[in-house]
């Protein structure tokens, strides 16, 4: 098994503690409005806090059928995730798990810096290909740009 780390981060001009709680503790709530690709967001076990299983489930035309995370760390005070995916058709045959760090820092203007930390952990000794991962990453960012701009758009929302 090989472990292949990235980093990455956003800038937008929400503040941290309603991007959080967008993409972290109300995905369920958020996502699926700012995203047309997601059906669904179930927590399937737990309380949604550490140790939870959260799946989502992707609609007909998506890519992904469905994924599932396990919460490892939520600090909602510092605004910090960690989360794995643990299951689900994004892995393919060549991942066992990918591993996230989220951190939301709060930036002069208000808003927040994303900073974005993915581990991904292959099965035997594949190599992953860079336009692999970038794809992955860019849909990812597009979610998070996406979220941002539902959160200006609805300022009541996660307020």
């Amino acid at each position: 098994m090989g472990v292949f780390s990235f980093f990455h981060e956003l800038k937008t001009n929400v503040s941290p503690k309603r991007m959080f709680k967008a993409l972290i503790t109300n995905n369920h709530d958020v996502l699926p409005k700012v995203s047309p690709s997601i059906k669904n967001i179930e927590t399937v076990q737990g309380d949604g806090g550490v140790g939870s299983i959260k799946q989502t489930n992707f609609g007909d035309d998506a890519h992904y059928k469905y994924m599932k995370n396990r919460v490892d760390f939520l600090d909602a005070e510092n605004y910090v995730s960690k989360f794995t995916l643990i299951e689900g058709d994004a892995l393919g045959d060549q991942l066992e798990k990918i591993c996230y760090e989220m951190k939301f820092e709060d930036t002069k203007d208000g808003g927040c810096v994303i900073k974005i930390t993915s581990d991904y952990h292959t099965k035997g000794d594949v190599v992953l290909k860079e336009e692999d991962i970038n794809a992955g990453k860019e849909h990812a960012m597009g979610l998070y740009k996406a979220c941002a701009d539902y959160l200006i758009a609805n300022p009541h929302v996660c307020a």
